[in-house]
């Protein structure tokens, strides 16, 4: 008799497991997501209100810096992050031996040349000073911008590997201040011009529609410098990582970022 009970005690242990276990997987997911300030972190806090009724609970990581969300990501501490663009992406690779792919391109913020001591790329003196990202495809990417505007003119051929030492034609005798792209607005009253990425222009208190200058939205730069939902080769095809992007690339999360930053951010189709 008292094998009897046991095995119904043992049975009923077995289904109420079951039963939890069933709970549990119809319940909420949760994608914790690495990203800078802003505009990122704001962006998927907006997107986490839909997330929230598709079952998806969100929880987002700030990281002041371009290198930490990656590691961190690489290191199973995340699920994705959302921060930079695929050929910064690609070239943390490269260097960093890690096996990180983009899940989808969700939105792309202008370089800007902003004015420090010069207000005026027409008055840019000789000699100037002229502060950029430190590193490799964001410091191309300035340098590119700057050749656009007749203030340099770089070798043929060096794409996004170009640094100062890639300048064939310097009729102004620039000189460079090579900085790590969070501190680029703080070196406006110490430089004639920084060319600074859109996302620490905007937590500068910086507005696009204060730049000198900016890469066109509508240009080749737009589509190679978007910035994506990086994961772990293999997780872009998660339920859950394909049902964030989906989100992002939304008709409302595309009005929440046209609105909300004013041309700092222009959503990506």
């Amino acid at each position: 008799m008292k094998s009897v009970k046991k095995l119904i005690a043992l049975a009923l242990t077995v289904l109420l497991a079951a039963a939890g276990a069933g709970c549990a997987g119809g319940g909420s997911k949760t994608l914790v997501v690495g990203a800078s300030p802003t505009p990122h972190a704001l962006i998927l806090k907006e997107a986490a209100k839909i997330l929230k009724d598709k079952g998806i609970t969100l929880e987002v990581k700030e990281f002041s810096d371009y290198v930490l969300p990656n590691t961190a990501l690489e290191q199973k501490q995340l699920d994705a992050n959302y921060f930079q663009h695929k050929p910064y992406l690609d070239d943390f690779n490269k260097k960093q031996g890690t096996h990180l792919v983009s899940a989808g391109a969700i939105h792309y913020e202008p370089l800007g040349v902003y004015a420090g001591k010069t207000s005026d790329l027409a008055g840019l003196p000789d000699g100037a000073t002229v502060a950029v990202p430190n590193d490799t495809t964001n410091e191309a990417r300035a340098l590119l911008l700057l050749q656009t505007n007749n203030l340099l003119k770089l070798k043929d051929g060096v794409g996004l590997e170009a640094t100062p030492k890639d300048i064939a034609e310097n009729p102004k005798n620039i000189s460079f201040k090579e900085l790590e792209a969070a501190q680029l607005p703080r070196s406006l009253q110490d430089v004639d011009l920084a060319v600074i990425n859109g996302n620490y222009a905007i937590s500068g208190g910086l507005k696009v529609a204060d730049a000198l200058a900016t890469e066109s939205a509508d240009s080749e730069a737009a589509k190679t410098y978007a910035n994506i939902i990086a994961v772990r080769e293999g997780d872009e095809d998660r339920e859950e990582i394909k049902t964030l992007v989906e989100v992002l690339k939304s008709d409302q999360i595309k009005k929440y970022i046209t609105d909300t930053f004013a041309g700092a951010v222009v959503p990506i189709d």
